[in-house]
């Protein structure tokens, strides 16, 4: 595990504590919210495209490629963008998500 590698799962939870945060201000209908929420899944996507495939094999739960892709659907198709996938999102996917970066973090620590 690279020191980049233990980074990009910090920038994860950062990113899902920034959400977090942003909406507590407010709901997914205020435009605001809804631009920087998608910005932070942006931010993740990309996070877990730069980690090994090795390491996220310890988190076969997950769909890795599902989060990497809804990067790329969120960057590229920004209009199409559905309220619901993000609402939903953020309140099943990001907890699950937040709890396997956790681990992964206490695995990398352990080695």
């Amino acid at each position: 595990m690279t020191r980049r590698d233990q980074q990009r799962l910090y920038d994860i939870t950062t990113a899902i504590d920034t959400i977090r945060q942003h909406v507590n201000r407010g709901d997914l209908s205020d435009g605001l919210i809804f631009d920087a929420v998608r910005v932070r899944l942006i931010e993740i996507g990309e996070a877990v495209k730069a980690l090994p495939n090795d390491l996220l094999e310890h988190e076969p739960g997950v769909p890795w490629s599902e989060v990497a892709g809804m990067r790329d659907r969120l960057a590229h198709h920004y209009f199409d963008t559905s309220h619901a996938i993000l609402q939903a999102t953020v309140e099943h996917d990001l907890p699950e998500l937040e709890q396997a970066v956790q681990r992964l973090q206490a695995h990398v620590d352990d080695d």
